[in-house]
């Protein structure tokens, strides 16, 4: 179970780090028509899931809460910003800065734990965040572009965590709820779209037809993986792991998108490779201080 786990959580990972080349193909497709049939086919995988998996006894239990309703069309409205942001940047030549984002991403989720959940910060834990606001300066002057787009996906994503950690839903049936409540905005616009004559999904466009279906099984699919790999692996090797999504994004943008690498970048780059080797360090450090004596440790069974 743990090696399958293990191959999981890196196929989840993996996949999203090279989830730019997927997008490409859909490169002559507004990002809003992109985000909108995304929302709408993986509400659709979603209920082919749900069914398969048989939790929508757990989906009708959210419905009766007000608190988790009320938290997931925020939570929906985040995480539809940042993949409408991440397509559009994707499109747009800007994979690196997207990869920027998304290592920063980690640090923003401890920063927002220490200033709405009222989670302590050690100093160790201090010092990414402040190598980071320096990273993001460095990048703004040295560069002479303020890195928005890293900003925008690291904080939206932030937000994300931070809404669902509210919201008590667990990570399938919670996305699903995000899609559903937003999937009437979606139709509504693709039917505007189409009746105008202005949207790409026909029988003169199979290619790009298949491509945007595909987008729920794209979405879907590796949250699949991460489930199995979060429940069997321990969270430090979730927190390693997770590193591999920008890393595949990074050399995406440089090797294969060949995108500016300049020195500002080097720099910046540089910065948060620290920050993020600190932060690993102390959170495993705290995590082994946590973990019980061997003597106390429950017997594992085979």
């Amino acid at each position: 179970m743990q090696r399958s786990a293990l191959i999981a959580g890196i196929a989840a990972f993996g996949f999203w780090g090279i989830i730019p080349i997927y997008w490409r193909f859909l490169q002559a497709v507004p990002a809003a028509e992109i985000l909108a049939h995304r929302l709408v086919w993986t509400t659709a995988f979603l209920v082919f899931l749900l069914t398969w998996q048989g939790r929508w006894p757990e989906v009708r239990g959210h419905l009766h809460s007000r608190r988790a309703i009320v938290f997931c069309i925020a939570s929906g409205i985040a995480v539809s910003l940042n993949w409408l942001t991440f397509i559009w940047a994707v499109n747009a030549g800007r994979v690196l800065e997207t990869s920027l984002g998304y290592f920063m991403a980690p640090l923003v989720n401890v920063l927002f734990g220490a200033v709405f959940l009222r989670e302590r910060l050690t100093r160790f834990q201090f010092l990414p965040v402040l190598l980071v606001t320096v990273a993001v300066l460095n990048l703004t002057f040295g560069y002479g572009r303020f890195p928005w787009i890293a900003l925008v996906l690291c904080v939206s994503w932030g937000i994300y965590g931070l809404l669902r950690k509210l919201s008590g839903t667990a990570a399938i049936p919670g996305l699903f709820l995000e899609t559903i409540l937003l999937t009437p905005l979606a139709v509504l616009y693709l039917v505007l779209l189409h009746g105008g004559e202005g949207g790409t999904m026909g029988m003169n466009q199979k290619t790009l037809s298949v491509l945007l279906i595909s987008t729920g099984i794209v979405t879907g699919l590796p949250l699949v993986w991460f489930g199995h790999a979060a429940r069997h692996l321990r969270l430090t090797t979730i927190g390693f792991l997770q590193y591999l999504a920008p890393s595949g994004t990074f050399f995406l943008g440089v090797f294969l998108y060949h995108e500016p690498f300049t020195t500002a970048h080097f720099i910046t780059f540089g910065l948060i490779w620290t920050a993020l080797a600190i932060f690993t360090w102390e959170m495993v450090r705290i995590w082994r201080a946590a973990r019980p004596a061997p003597e106390a440790a429950p017997p594992i069974a085979e």
